[in-house]
C-alpha cells in the first residue's frame, strides 16, 4: 500500500506541475473563479450522484459516508480539459491540465473518517482588446490566474446499519493575481495594474445517508448535506506601473470580507448495492457575495445557485472469475446548473454529459477509473462567450487494510 500512495503522490506532483492554471474560461474573472470540485470522479461521472453508501470508494460530497468504509482508501484525480471559446463572431480553442483532489479515507468500527486537499476555485483568462491599427485608440489586456483551494477533515458516526451522520470541516485558501495592461496607439508608454489577493477562511458542512431495503435486493438510498456560509478574508495588494518607470505606486494594502454562500444537497436513489443504480441530486446555494474589488462591475450581478443531475452506473458480476469484464462499472450521467452569475442580463448556465467507467486492479479492491464529460456554458447572446468543452479525467483509488495486526510473525 504504501508503494502504491508514493506512485500516487508522484502523479499528484505530475498534475500539480501542469495545474498552475485550472481554467481558460472568462467567467472566472468573476467572484473568486470557476467552480472546480464536482466530486470524486466515480461520482462525476454520474454527473454527481452520490447517494450510495460505498465500502471501498470515497464520497466527498457528504461526510457522513466515511462511516460505512470497510478499507482505507486513497484515491487522486486529475483532468485534460479542451474547451472550444466563440462569441457571436470569433472563437478560440483552450487546454490546460488539472489536478483535482488528493483525499484519504481511514475506517474506525462504527466511526470512519478521511482528509485532503481539494481545489475550490480557479482564476484563469486572458481577455485582450486590441485597437493598435487605430491611431490614439486605446488597447487593453486583462490577465488572471490562481485560485482557492481547501483542505479538510471529516467525521462519519454509524448510528445503525442503515444510517449515517458526519461532520466536515475546512480551512479555505489561496492567492489570485489579475493584471491590466491599457495601451495608447501613438503614446510610447502604457500603464500597468496589478491586483493580488490573498484568501483564506474556515469553512462546516454536516451531512447525513440512509438506506433501505425496499423489495428482495433492491434498496433506497438517501443523501442530505448542509454546507454552512462561511466568511473569506482577502487581503489585497495594487501596483499601477508607467512602461520605463522604475518606481512603480504601490496602493495602502487593504481588506475585503467576501461571503461564501450555504449550500444544501438533497440525493436519492434505486438500486442494488455492487450491481446498478440509478438516482438523482439536487442542490441550492445562496447568491453570497464573492465580488472584490477589481472585478465588480456594473453589468454583473450574483444569483442563487442550483443544480439537477441524474444518473447511475451497472456492474455485472463484481465477484466474476471468469470474465474480466464483469467487473467493470459502467457510469453515466446528465446535469443542468445555473453557475449563480448573471452578465448582461443573461443567467449562465452548464449543460452537460458524462460517461465513464472503473476498472478493476486485479487482486485487490482498487481500481483506476476513466470518464469523459462534454457539454455546453454560456452563450453567445447579449455579447458573452459560449464554452463548448470536452474534459478526459483520470483517477487511482487504492484499497487495502490498514493497522491490522498480523497473525504470524
Amino acid at each position: 500500500m504504501i508503494k502504491k500512495v508514493l506512485i500516487s503522490a508522484c502523479l499528484l506532483i505530475s498534475f500539480v506541475s501542469f495545474a498552475q492554471q485550472g481554467t481558460a474560461s472568462p467567467y472566472s474573472f468573476f467572484g473568486i473563479g470557476d467552480a472546480r470540485f464536482k466530486g470524486t470522479l466515480e461520482n462525476r461521472m454520474m454527473a454527481g450522484v452520490a447517494v450510495e453508501q460505498d465500502s471501498i470508494h470515497l464520497n466527498l460530497e457528504n461526510p457522513a459516508s466515511y462511516a460505512s468504509l470497510m478499507q482505507t482508501t486513497f484515491t487522486v484525480g486529475g483532468t485534460f480539459a479542451t474547451s472550444n471559446l466563440k462569441t457571436s463572431s470569433q472563437s478560440e480553442k483552450a487546454q490546460r491540465t488539472t489536478f483535482d483532489y488528493l483525499a484519504l479515507g481511514i475506517p474506525m468500527g462504527k466511526f470512519g473518517a478521511s482528509f485532503g486537499l481539494i481545489p475550490v476555485s480557479s482564476v484563469g483568462y486572458k481577455i485582450r482588446n486590441d485597437n493598435s491599427a487605430t491611431e490614439g485608440a486605446t488597447s487593453s489586456q486583462l490577465d488572471g490566474k490562481g485560485g482557492v483551494n481547501k483542505v479538510y477533515f471529516g467525521l462519519g458516526y454509524k448510528i445503525t446499519k442503515n444510517w449515517n451522520i458526519g461532520v466536515d470541516a475546512q480551512y479555505n485558501f489561496g492567492k489570485i493575481t489579475t493584471t491590466s495592461v491599457e495601451g495608447i496607439t501613438g503614446v510610447d508608454n502604457g500603464t500597468a495594474e496589478v491586483n493580488t489577493s490573498e484568501i483564506s477562511g474556515m469553512g462546516f458542512s454536516i451531512g447525513t445517508m440512509y438506506q433501505k431495503k425496499v423489495y428482495k435486493k433492491m434498496s433506497l438510498f438517501s443523501s442530505l448535506s448542509y454546507s454552512f456560509a462561511s466568511n473569506l478574508s482577502s487581503d489585497n495588494t495594487r501596483v499601477i506601473s508607467v512602461q520605463g518607470d522604475p518606481d512603480p505606486y504601490a496602493y495602502p494594502a487593504n481588506s475585503t470580507d467576501l461571503k461564501l454562500p450555504n449550500k444544501l444537497s438533497i440525493g436519492l436513489g434505486l438500486g442494488e448495492a455492487r450491481k446498478w443504480l440509478v438516482g438523482a441530486n439536487m442542490t441550492f446555494q445562496g447568491a453570497g457575495q464573492l465580488a472584490n474589488y477589481y472585478n465588480s462591475a456594473e453589468n454583473v450581478s450574483y444569483e442563487s445557485y442550483s443544480k439537477y443531475a441524474v444518473g447511475g452506473y451497472y456492474l455485472p458480476n463484481y465477484n466474476s472469475f471468469t470474465s474480466y469484464m464483469s467487473r467493470i462499472t459502467y457510469r453515466a450521467g446528465l446535469k443542468y446548473e445555473k453557475i449563480g452569475l448573471i452578465v448582461n442580463n443573461e443567467s449562465i448556465k452548464d449543460i452537460g454529459m458524462s460517461l465513464g467507467a472503473g476498472i478493476p486492479i486485479p487482486g485487490s479492491f482498487s481500481n483506476v477509473n476513466f470518464g469523459i464529460e462534454f457539454g455546453k456554458r454560456g452563450t453567445v447572446s447579449s455579447n458573452l462567450v459560449q464554452e463548448n468543452y470536452v474534459n478526459f479525467s483520470l483517477s487511482f483509488s487504492f484499497n487495502d487494510k490498514w493497522f491490522v495486526k498480523s497473525k504470524f510473525q
